[in-house]
């Protein structure tokens, strides 16, 4: 995929402030200090599209950005971190059904994103989260961000004991993606997987 083109569309403090386009929707989440930021700015090859912080829970809105490449137009969504904030409890509520209210409503979300840090295993509130949008039926996929901050044959274990427990879970994996923003590893993967997904989309609606 070549990217033409993004641009930022709005914030949102609801899911129905969200853009009212139908065009295919692909948001990504994780908990804080995942990565989240990094990843979406190499994705679209802006250093400063969407802004890091070493504070965890800087994002506290729905962000939307509009992509085009080559064939397609699509939203990138970047959503709010789930897990530790350094905010109130009641803040964290408030970012829990800001979550949940957008990923089961938004009827534009084609795949959801779900980051996961490289270096460490599946919390039990990742796999919380996971479980609770395979119940929910909302198309997801796993990207395990930072690769470059693990050596190899770590990575293969705790890889290994991750997919373990999505098994426990699931019958079959997900799609799965392996990235690092500094190498730009995954870049092309996860380009390749949206474009597909676009076609199909897109077929859809035609017929």
């Amino acid at each position: 995929m070549v990217i033409k083109s993004v641009e930022f569309i709005k914030s949102s403090s609801t899911y129905k402030e969200c853009p009212s386009d139908t065009i295919p929707e692909y948001a990504f989440i994780g908990r804080s200090n995942v990565g989240k930021s990094s990843l979406i700015n190499m994705l679209a090859q802006r250093k400063k599209l969407a802004k890091t912080s070493s504070t965890p829970g800087k994002t506290q809105l729905i962000n939307h950005f509009s992509v085009e490449d080559e064939n397609y137009k699509w939203f990138l969504t970047d959503l709010p971190g789930y897990g530790y904030a350094k905010v109130s409890k009641s803040s964290r509520k408030e970012f829990h059904k800001l979550i949940t209210n957008y990923i089961l409503n938004r009827k534009q979300l084609v795949n959801l994103f779900i980051l996961i840090d490289s270096r460490h295993d599946l919390m039990q509130i990742d796999k919380d989260f996971i479980e609770y949008v395979g119940e929910n039926q909302v198309p997801f996929s796993i990207v395990f961000t930072k690769k470059d901050k693990v050596k190899s044959e770590k990575f293969k274990l705790i890889q290994k004991e991750n997919e373990e427990k999505l098994l426990s879970v699931f019958s079959e994996l997900p799609p799965i993606f392996v990235t690092s923003s500094e190498k730009k590893l995954g870049r092309e993967e996860l380009l390749n997987y949206i474009a597909e997904v676009n076609a199909i989309v897109q077929n859809q609606t035609n017929e």
